[in-house]
């Protein structure tokens, strides 16, 4: 705060309060949430590498046949190839050098630069999560805001009932439930994978078959891929609405206990425009935590989903390198994880400024 004179009425003090620039507040905000992230990740791949290499088990048992795990010649050729001859902390820092130029090293399962395996399995569950999140948002809003609206009525306890059971129900056994009913016994949907063997895989633009098979005019493919979603998309909607509900009732419910709201109504304001301008703004800001985390989860891979419905999506890919001990395949999945979640809450934070000005002027 400064204190000026002014000098055309003499005895005059007027008092000017600095305020910080929005716009260099963004940068120092960004700045710190970019080293935040970046010692975040690097946390993560020291304890990836450390737990990775503590778990019961050994890559070369894994990885190589019974034939050639009693030939000592092949066995120290495994090891010398992916420098697992070297001590730990050598192994580790090589890594870390890698990963400062880009390179996350050789999937010892595909063959392949783990960046090329994640370009190819990320899409594939992006192309899940997406219309999950979208329809449970449409969904899980509307009966949370019609719980709350009702709150004590034969409504709400009905739509509680239903979020209760939808957040009790296992995901492996809803999954195998719907692939029983539609695909089994009524024919509605194919049972798993991304395409009918009928078809070709569209050329890759985004890695999502019907964007891709769009894109490119081939609309039948486009068709056999959106059947093919329905099944997963399903089974995850249905447990991320369950959640959803829940954080928004409660979250109506306390905006509806505030006091400006009680004196909208108490002025004679129409229920929509108190709902509009009033509660839906303040009603929403902790769903937006609650929906980021539940995005970044399907982003991160459902595995049990994507597993019984034979999707190659990312969290199929965590559990093939899980199993066969693929060190550079578990340290890239779990980088691209801790990536998402960052991301996911910085663009949570940035959405709370633009919701609530309250928060936006702090």
């Amino acid at each position: 705060m400064t204190t000026t004179v002014d000098d055309a009425e003499p005895g005059t003090v007027t008092t000017t309060v600095s305020r910080p620039r929005p716009h260099r507040a963004l940068l120092v905000f960004l700045l710190k949430r970019v080293a935040i992230t970046a010692g975040l990740l690097l946390g993560v791949t020291i304890v990836t590498f450390g737990l990775v290499t503590v778990v019961p088990g050994d890559p070369v048992t894994a990885n190589l046949s019974d034939q050639a795990l009693n030939d000592p010649a092949t066995v120290a050729a495994f090891r010398e190839k992916w420098g697992l001859d070297q001590p730990l902390y050598v192994q580790y820092f090589q890594y870390l050098g890698n990963l400062l130029t880009g390179d996350l090293g050789i999937s010892q399962q595909t063959g392949r630069t783990v960046a090329d395996d994640l370009f190819q399995y990320v899409p594939a569950t992006m192309e899940l999560a997406i219309p999950t999140m979208v329809l449970a948002l449409l969904i899980g809003t509307g009966i949370g805001m019609l719980a709350a609206v009702r709150n004590g009525r034969v409504t709400d306890q009905l739509i509680r009932v239903g979020a209760l059971l939808g957040l009790s129900t296992p995901p492996f056994w809803l999954s195998l439930v719907v692939l029983y009913v539609f695909f089994y016994q009524l024919g509605l949907a194919p049972s798993g994978g991304r395409l009918s063997t009928d078809f070709s895989p569209p050329p890759t633009v985004t890695g999502m078959y019907t964007v891709d098979a769009a894109l490119a005019g081939q609309w039948d493919v486009a068709w056999d891929a959106a059947q093919h979603l329905i099944l997963p998309v399903l089974v995850l909607t249905s447990l991320t609405v369950a959640m959803l509900v829940r954080f928004v009732r409660s979250s109506m419910l306390e905006v509806l206990q505030q006091d400006y709201i009680r004196a909208a109504y108490a002025k004679g304001l129409p229920a929509r425009v108190v709902f509009r301008r009033h509660l839906l703004r303040a009603g929403l800001v902790p769903v937006i935590t609650v929906s980021g985390l539940a995005f970044a989860s399907l982003l991160s891979g459902t595995v049990l989903v994507e597993n019984i419905f034979g999707w190659p999506g990312l969290g199929q890919y965590a559990y093939r390198s899980a199993t066969a001990l693929d060190l550079p395949a578990i340290l890239g999945v779990s980088l691209f994880v801790a990536l998402v979640y960052t991301l996911v809450n910085l663009t949570v934070d940035l959405l709370y400024g633009l919701i609530d000005p309250r928060i936006r002027l702090s």
